[in-house]
């Protein structure tokens, strides 16, 4: 393993944190209606816990509303039982064909503890990249151990990693900023 090699893999991990970051941020209801909030929402198909959106169409109409419209008709009272057992605080509507989730309008205790939760999760995802940037030291120390690398590299190798988390972490501070705006926008 070189440098190099060890530089990329822990590119790939760091993309990966912060990829895991955005689709936490996507399930955060944040007032507007999105199909992502019920990504994380498993129904009981034949036995099988399956994603709701393997079972069902999820659009949304308006900026308020979801529709969901299950392939089975049979679907609609294990997929009603699934968002009531969910954690997200809404109450699905079923006319017998589709199901309507009315998305209510947040409180400002609502947002502000939402805001919270935006934050610890990027606290996580800052301290996920931390430890790559961690490990990817340890990496190129041991190679130096090793002696298959020179100190000079060692210093360099150290250094773009070094680079590598400050741009995450930038990244990161980004995803976060925005996802609070959306959040705090009335």
């Amino acid at each position: 393993m070189t440098v190099k090699d060890i530089y990329a893999s822990h590119e790939d991990k760091m993309k990966k944190a912060l990829e895991v970051m955005r689709k936490e941020y996507g399930s955060l209801r944040a007032g507007r209606a999105t199909p992502a909030l019920l990504d994380k929402i498993a129904v009981d198909y034949y036995g099988t816990p399956t994603p709701l959106s393997q079972v069902a169409n999820i659009s949304a109409p308006e900026p308020r509303l979801l529709t969901i419209q299950p392939w089975e008709k049979t679907m609609l009272g294990t997929i009603e039982k699934a968002i009531l057992k969910s954690d997200l605080g809404l109450t699905p509507n079923n006319d017998g064909s589709v199901i309507r989730l009315s998305i209510p309008q947040l409180t400002q205790q609502r947002r502000t503890e939402l805001v919270k939760v935006v934050h610890k999760k990027a606290e996580e995802c800052r301290v996920a990249i931390r430890n790559l940037r961690r490990d990817g030291n340890e990496s190129i120390k041991k190679l130096e151990k090793d002696r298959s690398i020179s100190e000079d590299e060692v210093k360099k190798g150290q250094e773009d990693i070094q680079k590598l988390t400050d741009k995450y972490i930038k990244e990161v501070d980004h995803v976060m900023a925005i996802k609070e705006k959306e959040i705090m926008e009335v």
